[in-house]
Order: C-alpha cells, then sequence, then structure tokens
C-alpha cells in the first residue's frame, strides 16, 4: 500500500507564551490517506469497538455511494462477501444505504453530526468542531458516543 507521507511544520503556541517571543516550531510526519478515525485510534483515544463502528459506517457509506459526484458513475460497486453476498450491485447499495440510514439514526440526532463529519466526510475533529460551533476539544467526547451507539447498532462486541 503506498503511504502518502508528508512533513508538515507545525507551530506551538503555549497558555503562557510571552509577548514577542519566537514561537516554538517543530515538524511533524502526516500520513495524508489516514483517516480522523485510524489516527484518533492508533493515538488511543478510541477504542477497537469505536474504531470498528466508525469503518463498519464508512464503509456503508462509501458502498452506498454517498459522497457526492461531479458526473454520473457507472462502475458497479466492489464488495467482497459480506452481508450482501449473493446480491446484486444495485441491492449491495441500497443494503448498505439502509444499514447507513439505520447507523445514523441509532446515533441519534445530537450526535450524527460530528459523526458523518469525521468518519463519512473525514474531516479532522477541530474542523468539525468549529464547523459546528462547539467548544475545543468537546468532539472526541461526542464522537466517542456516537460510535458507541453505532457500534452497538452493527452488534459489535
Amino acid at each position: 500500500m503506498k503511504r502518502h507521507l508528508v512533513e508538515r511544520e507545525l507551530t506551538e503556541e503555549g497558555p503562557r507564551r510571552r509577548a514577542g517571543a519566537a514561537r516554538g516550531r517543530r515538524t511533524a510526519t502526516v500520513n495524508l490517506a489516514e483517516s480522523p478515525v485510524a489516527w484518533l485510534h492508533a493515538r488511543g483515544h478510541l477504542d477497537e469497538r469505536q474504531f470498528d463502528a466508525g469503518e463498519r459506517l464508512r464503509a456503508d457509506w462509501e458502498f452506498a455511494q454517498l459522497s457526492q459526484r461531479l458526473t454520473m458513475r457507472w462502475d458497479p460497486v466492489r464488495t467482497k462477501g459480506g452481508p450482501d453476498a449473493g446480491l446484486s450491485p444495485t441491492e449491495r447499495q441500497i443494503a448498505a444505504k439502509a444499514r447507513f440510514d439505520g447507523a445514523v439514526a441509532a446515533a441519534g440526532s445530537g450526535l450524527s453530526d460530528i459523526l458523518w463529519r469525521v468518519v463519512c466526510a473525514g474531516e479532522g475533529l477541530p474542523d468539525a468542531e468549529r464547523a459546528l460551533g462547539w467548544p475545543t476539544r468537546s468532539g472526541k467526547l461526542v464522537l466517542r458516543l456516537a460510535l458507541d451507539r453505532v457500534a452497538d447498532f452493527y452488534r459489535i462486541g
């Protein structure tokens, strides 16, 4: 698998930064292909069950072909086995859409916004919090609650 690693320069502005002091700078290697859910899981912010629920939801999002398109897509949905084995491509897409809608409904209206933004749209938590007008660092807790409900929907142990 090809990795998309990029060096990014990050600035650090601590709470006790003096006026006129030089900003601290450091670089970090970022994998651009890594999803926000995988990033949170790799750093211990999501447990295995929550990560699996996020991946299942994202897979249903992709199988249902719910993301925006610039033009019509004529290629079929490709899946390997799973709950939709033996179905036609159209039936697989409909089944994935039904599962996606059920999982989002199970998360609840107050939690589904951050769930969709981070898991499906691939936004980072800070961007999603800003877009929703939430306080900084509140999104992680809400996302964990939403993923717990989605895990219950998918019956992930």
